[in-house]
């Protein structure tokens, strides 16, 4: 079923970092809403699947391996291709969206402190 979403609405609802909730699903890739904020995230791949972050609010330092330092400000999206070692930084408290496969490993094979096994559904 079809429903309109309000970001801003959603992200009320929770205060966790590094846990993305979904908040919708199309075509095998699930919507994700995610705070960030800490220097928290591994250095990890996925060999198969691609990553999209859209900031929604702040300032994200996307680091990847042998391609140097993508920063995205608000309102701007960076795709992580297959395969390319990454990790992210944010400035500060930063709201993201991504757009994930279903079924990816939240932090590929790499396992810390933020590692989700399975990722919460946000009642919209």
């Amino acid at each position: 079923m079809s429903q309109k979403v309000n970001i801003e609405n959603c992200f009320e609802k929770f205060k966790d970092t590094y846990s993305p909730k979904i908040v919708g699903e199309l075509n095998g890739q699930q919507v994700m809403l995610v705070r960030c904020e800490g220097d928290k995230v591994p250095w990890h791949i996925h060999d198969k699947e691609d990553e999209m972050f859209f900031v929604l609010k702040g300032i994200l330092d996307i680091h990847e391996k042998d391609k140097g330092l993508i920063t995205l400000n608000s309102g701007e999206f960076y795709i992580v291709r297959s395969g390319i070692e990454h990790r992210v930084v944010p400035h500060g408290h930063v709201k993201l969206l991504l757009f994930e496969p279903q079924n990816i490993a939240h932090t590929g094979r790499v396992q810390s402190e933020i590692t989700k096994k399975k990722f919460d559904k946000l009642e919209t």
